[in-house]
């Protein structure tokens, strides 16, 4: 998959999440959809905040807890899959870009 459509991809997946999660808003909650639920009194996006992940990160954390709560959990790994993939990607950049801005000196 070239990076054109891996992109769009994840665009029409955030698109097609923020519509599902309209009816939510409206309801002045953060959502009472089953993939939401843990019985536990804190949510995914809890966690995630406590422990400050980035967008990447904690997107696979979400699609790694959610992954089998909805339709296609197959679906919800591919998705944690890509966001890992991306972050470390990004990772290595910054890596690669220190360690060439070292080297430069």
């Amino acid at each position: 998959m070239n990076r054109e459509k891996e992109w769009q991809w994840t665009i029409d997946e955030y698109q097609k999440h923020i519509e599902e999660d309209e009816p939510k808003k409206k309801k002045g909650m953060g959502g009472n959809a089953i993939h939401y639920e843990n019985n536990k009194g804190y949510d995914v996006i809890d966690f995630v905040q406590d422990y400050k992940l980035n967008f990447n990160r904690g997107n696979v954390v979400k699609y790694i807890a959610r992954a089998g709560k909805k339709d296609d959990e197959l679906q919800d790994l591919y998705k944690a899959k890509d966001y890992i993939e991306r972050e470390i990607q990004y990772v290595r950049d910054l890596q690669k870009k220190a360690t060439d801005k070292f080297l430069n000196q």
